[in-house]
């Protein structure tokens, strides 16, 4: 304490000097003390205060992040891309002169009505969709109304632009991304992105991401959580019409992965175009080099016959999958698998029936069979408060860091953040769950510390994460295209013996 007392007596001391040759300086240093005296407190006043559980899954990231031990080089992205105009889903509507009503899903948007009905049904349960927009007049006046709503923004958009924008951003990698590319998407994509000249069209396509905030309210519809209703008229990436030039220009370019998307555009296009299209689209995927993997980036859908098809002929032919917990949900609701009677999630999906349907989806349509001929060996499941990678035994290395990886970055990114700010983010996740919903059954929990949760069902692996979720997300749209990003350039496949 006499230390304190001499400190005092000192500045008290030079305080009055000072003042006399500068009546303004000791309030600065007054202030400048003030700030400072939190760090001058002496050692021994009190134990050091504990981690958050948020600071520490923030710190432990950080060590379990680390890079494979063979990275891609070259990765060829296709098919979806377009420019996304941002806007507050209920001013827009507002703007279109909308009234609140009841929420009704609509697989096919016909009219502002539908449009606005699908909006608070899917508002009302903060669950993101994407619905086609039949009317392609009616679709350019909201586009209009859109773009000149106070505060809306142009970004790149769809799944394939995306992933490849988050590719890009590592100065080590070469990325191709083939898709319809008008003049405005051109000139906002990254430098590194190579852009077969077959891609470009004089016209971008546009896409209407209608975002709401955690809370927001309008009528007597209230969202649970920050989320966006996506809608277009979009032609060129709703019959996936670059699929086969991406496919052909693979020759060439020779990538080491290959990541596709789009599927779920065509769904719109009516049940005569996506039959004879997806067949199509089997074949050009068939004939990618076996040696080289294929992701597939799955999207909302509302199609059974549609979502079931994919699930038949698509997923067996692609080596990893990433998708959401709606799209989880209705793959399973789509192909009779566990818990298909489930509407719904009801808040926080729970982790046990998610590793049911993940091993449901590996053991029917992937390769758990050593003997099986399917190609499906990896999935990457996210929702909001989680994520978890579900693996083949043998087939990929470097998944704890991946898994972790994928959270890290949805976490800084729905705060428009290149780090994680643990004073932004909060933990949600269930610290303890079971590794499946029934019997037999594993009690498993998660260390704050080492917060990658590992368990095994058979020869499937499962890798399970907290994510950090961002309090007030500045933008929601994009996410689960950089979580599977980030996570497949943590990834590594295992080299495969030669039969």
């Amino acid at each position: 304490m006499w230390r304190k007392a001499v400190l005092v007596a000192l500045l008290a001391l030079g305080m009055g000097y000072l003042y006399h040759t500068d009546p303004e300086l000791p309030a600065r240093v007054l202030n400048y003390v003030s700030e400072s005296l939190p760090q001058m407190e002496p050692s021994d006043s009190s134990e050091p205060r504990p981690p958050t559980l948020e600071e520490a899954i923030a710190r432990a990231w950080q060590t379990l992040i680390t890079a494979p031990a063979r990275r891609w080089a070259r990765v060829a992205v296709g098919v979806n891309a377009c420019v996304d105009v941002v806007v507050s889903g209920v001013g827009l509507l507002q703007a279109l002169a909308l009234e609140p009503g009841s929420g009704r899903d609509h697989v096919v948007l016909h009219g502002k009505e539908d449009l606005k009905e699908a909006f608070i049904h899917y508002m009302g349960k903060g669950a993101a969709a994407e619905r086609f927009f039949s009317d392609k007049e009616v679709f350019q006046r909201i586009a209009r109304a859109a773009a000149e709503y106070p505060g809306a923004q142009l970004y790149v958009g769809g799944n394939a632009a995306l992933i490849g924008q988050k590719l890009a951003s590592n100065p080590e990698l070469v990325v191709l991304l083939c898709g319809p590319v008008g003049p405005k998407l051109h000139e906002m994509l990254d430098e590194q992105i190579i852009v077969p000249p077959e891609s470009l069209q004089e016209m971008d396509e546009f896409h209407l991401i209608l975002e709401y905030k955690s809370g927001e309210q309008w009528g007597s519809s209230r969202a649970p959580q920050a989320s966006r209703f996506i809608l277009s008229h979009d032609v060129s990436n709703g019959e996936m019409s670059t699929l086969e030039t991406f496919v052909a220009s693979l020759d060439e370019f020779q990538p080491d992965l290959v990541v596709l998307s789009g599927l779920h555009m065509m769904e719109g296009m009516g049940r005569d175009l996506w039959e004879e299209r997806l067949k199509e689209a089997v074949v050009a995927i068939s004939d990618v080099r076996n040696e080289v993997p294929i992701h597939l980036e799955l999207a909302s859908m509302t199609d059974r016959d549609y979502m079931n098809l994919i699930l038949q002929e698509v997923l067996p032919i692609v080596n990893s999958i990433g998708l959401n917990e709606q799209e989880l949900l209705f793959l399973t609701q789509s192909g009779g698998g566990p818990h298909a009677d489930l509407t719904s999630w009801d808040g926080i999906p729970d982790v046990g029936r998610v590793s049911d349907i993940l091993l449901w989806v590996l053991e029917q349509q992937g390769r758990v069979d050593p003997e099986s001929e399917a190609d499906l060996t990896r999935i990457h499941f996210h929702t909001l408060a989680y994520h978890i990678l579900a693996t083949v035994d043998g087939h990929w290395g470097n998944q704890e860091a991946a898994v972790a990886a994928g959270a890290r970055v949805a976490s800084s990114q729905a705060c428009g953040l290149q780090a994680v700010d643990v004073t932004k983010v909060v933990l949600k996740a269930p610290l303890s769950f079971y590794s499946s919903f029934s019997e037999p059954r594993k009690s498993l929990t998660v260390d704050p510390t080492r917060p990658v949760t590992v368990w095994r069902r058979g020869n499937v692996s499962f890798h399970l994460t907290p994510v950090l979720v961002c309090k007030q997300p500045l933008r929601t749209v994009g996410l689960g295209d950089a979580i599977s990003a980030e996570g497949l350039l943590f990834s590594e496949v295992t080299p495969q013996p030669e039969l």
